[in-house]
């Protein structure tokens, strides 16, 4: 199964990138390429998490629970703002 970035990729490919996109997928391409970034962009995501946790620490998520969601899920948009640039709009 295709996870969300393959999904992304696919759809970006097929509204902006027609030529490649029919390329793929005559030869028989499309659906491995789609794979390969989808796990590229998961294993991309986790260290870009890691990296941005060094870089800004985290709040005490046992005395602020909302402060440190609201941390995760900002470091988050970050990561994946970063992926969407790096790979699927790429």
């Amino acid at each position: 199964p295709l996870g969300k970035y393959g999904r992304m990729r696919k759809q970006y490919l097929q509204e902006h990138r027609k030529p490649l996109f029919h390329s793929l997928l005559l030869s028989e391409k499309l659906f491995p390429h789609l794979l390969e970034i989808d796990k590229t962009a998961n294993r991309r995501m986790e260290q870009i998490m890691i990296d941005l946790q060094k870089v800004q620490p985290a709040p005490n998520k046992m005395t602020g629970q909302m402060e440190w969601v609201g941390y995760m899920n900002n470091l988050k948009a970050q990561a994946e703002e970063i992926v969407k640039l790096e790979l699927i709009y790429d």
